[in-house]
């Protein structure tokens, strides 16, 4: 018999405050992470179980990360993270800013169509993965692939070197001032 998809098995330890906003960062990336690896647990659990309780409580749990806690992620990088590195003027590191900065955008139309499909499954309207609903769920999980890797190698090392002490606080307490 499959276990039901809990989440208490992707639970990390304590997060890093506001203070050290670089690791917060990174620490939403570990979310970010076991998000990904329940929707893919879904993905495996939905044909022999269909829509049942667990299936919707793990297509809720994916959606309230996508819908709240990742678009905040986001913006803190676009207001934080690559402001300072496309000032600075290095064509390599503006290049990667650049890219990633077009990885949110097509992060943002491709969880419409994954929300979609897990709204689906959270209402029990839908019990088993079409191949269009595959492709949707598979295709929004793909666009982490080296997204996270780049930022986390190249594009915060390169603006924690860049931004001192008082300028990494101020960004710790913006941060933690923003809505949700």
């Amino acid at each position: 018999m499959t276990q039901p998809i809990r989440m208490s098995s992707l639970l990390p330890g304590p997060a890093p405050g506001f203070e050290q906003p670089f690791e917060m960062l990174e620490a939403c990336h570990e979310r970010v992470h076991r998000m990904l690896d329940l929707l893919e647990r879904l993905r495996g659990y939905l044909p022999q179980h269909g829509a049942d309780r667990s299936a919707r409580d793990a297509a809720r749990d994916v959606m309230r990360y996508f819908d709240q806690a990742a678009p905040n992620h986001h913006r803190d990088e676009e207001l934080h993270v690559f402001p300072p590195l496309l000032a600075a003027g290095d064509a390599d590191t503006a290049a990667q800013v650049r890219r990633l900065q077009q990885d949110h955008v097509q992060m943002k139309a491709g969880w419409q169509a994954a929300r979609a499909v897990l709204a689906r499954i959270e209402a029990g309207e839908l019990v088993a993965l079409a191949p269009a609903d595959e492709a949707a769920l598979e295709g929004f999980a793909g666009l982490y692939d080296g997204h996270i890797e780049a930022e986390e190698a190249i594009v915060y090392p390169a603006a924690a070197a860049m931004l001192d002490g008082p300028a990494q606080a101020a960004m710790g307490e913006e941060m933690m001032r923003r809505p949700g």
